[in-house]
């Protein structure tokens, strides 16, 4: 009786671990960005240079209208207090989308620098 009791604790155990699955954690995607444009007060424009990004969230074409240039692919850095101090006009780097709203941990001052309208938080991919 008691190995009886004993299997079926160990089938009824068996069963339990069998049925959880570990949850995979999803895939973070890096993308290839370049910093077109760094505005005063952090007013930074992004464009995406390699990788598939959802065309809702950046500006296809953004025209700057300080100087006429026009960039591909672009969005308004939201993430302004965790974005390296290191990364310069022109740098070309690898970043994730963050789920996370922009952070608002940090000063920023509100002087104006024309930006995309849409904007991303990003993470930068080591």
């Amino acid at each position: 009786m008691k190995n009886k009791v004993a299997f079926l604790s160990l089938l009824l155990a068996m069963g339990l671990l069998s049925s959880c699955k570990r949850e995979e954690l999803p895939k973070t995607t890096c993308l290839k960005g370049r910093l077109a444009l760094k505005g005063i007060c952090m007013n930074y424009v992004i464009e995406v240079v390699e990788g598939q990004v959802d065309s809702s969230q950046v500006e296809m074409l953004w025209k700057n209208p300080m100087s006429g240039k026009t960039y591909t692919q672009a969005f308004a850095l939201k993430s302004i207090c965790s974005f390296p101090e290191n990364i310069k006009e022109g740098d070309e780097f690898y970043f994730s989308i963050s789920p996370l709203p922009e952070d608002k941990m940090c000063a920023q001052c509100k002087a104006f620098s024309p930006v995309p309208a849409k904007g991303l938080s990003i993470e930068i991919c080591e």
